[in-house]
């Protein structure tokens, strides 16, 4: 079957298929760049027509780029892309970028939390320490290469708390907050999230780029 064309109108490709980070990132550039209409000119992979890319990095940096990369040379056209996941200080960073598999099957959240508390079960509250990360870059065809980190410092609570959120976000509470990231609301969540702070980062290169 042939790859898709993507749109003519497309100026942005964003290197997911996950609606929620297209949904993001469109607010993000919103009235931020004149004549650019973020509804139809900054899309996802599936709509470009863009293939799945092996997250064969050993960083988040790294698999961000490769995304990034990947999608724009498929497709023509500049590309966003993120990697994210949770690091423990006191597992020397893991699960890091093997946090969406930590327990065997990706995508598993149930059994990755499960794994990860069951690890940290004699582990007192003092030494919990843990942040979301997120590297978010961009590629831009026959151009330079922009990457970002950003992230989220909290500690790692005994047992999952709240219903919102996905992934290790019921065990994760926020440096200064008293809720997990899972009792948030999603615009609290958003306001103080790992990648909102690197797209917000990333924010005046993707601009330079469109314009």
């Amino acid at each position: 079957m042939p790859e898709e064309t993507p749109p003519a109108q497309a100026r942005l490709v964003l290197a997911t298929r996950n609606a929620g980070k297209l949904r993001e990132l469109r607010a993000l550039l919103r009235g931020k760049v004149p004549g650019l209409d973020v509804d139809t000119q900054v899309i996802d992979a599936a709509a470009a027509g863009a293939p799945d890319v092996v997250e064969s990095g050993t960083t988040f940096e790294e698999n961000a780029l490769l995304k990034a990369r990947a999608v724009a040379e498929a497709t023509g056209i500049p590309a966003v892309a993120d990697d994210s996941g949770l690091a423990v200080d006191v597992l020397g960073g893991a699960p890091g970028i093997f946090s969406a598999r930590w327990a065997g099957r990706h995508g598993d959240d149930s059994a990755n939390l499960d794994l990860l508390l069951n690890q940290l079960s004699d582990i007192p509250a003092d030494r919990r320490a843990a942040q979301f990360v997120c590297a978010a870059a961009l590629a831009v065809p026959g151009g330079t290469d922009v990457v970002k980190r950003g992230e989220l410092a909290g500690t790692l609570l005994s047992e999952p708390r709240g219903e919102g959120g996905f992934g290790y976000d019921p065990v994760l509470q926020p440096l200064g907050a008293e809720r997990s990231c899972a009792e948030l609301t999603a615009e609290e969540k958003n306001a103080i999230s790992h990648r909102a702070k690197a797209f917000e980062e990333l924010l005046p290169s993707i601009v330079d780029v469109l314009r």
